[in-house]
């Protein structure tokens, strides 16, 4: 496996890239949230956690300008 030579521009500018942690943020919300509110609706974070990774596959496929 290598690296592009520009993988560190990447990381700040990929939009594939903000959606992955955006993603994983969510991921690590659905887990916490329960924990101190109980009146959110099961699955929320869930669905909000595919969507934000379904973006990011098209994202990754769609060639940006700055990157």
């Amino acid at each position: 496996m290598k690296l592009y030579e520009n993988w560190r521009e990447i990381l700040r500018k990929a939009w594939s890239i903000r959606l992955m942690l955006l993603a994983g943020v969510l991921s690590g919300v659905e887990v916490a949230v329960p924990l101190f509110a109980h009146t959110m609706p099961h699955g929320v974070f869930a669905a909000l956690s595919i969507l934000s990774v379904s973006a990011a596959f098209i994202a990754r496929l769609i060639a940006q300008k700055d990157v």
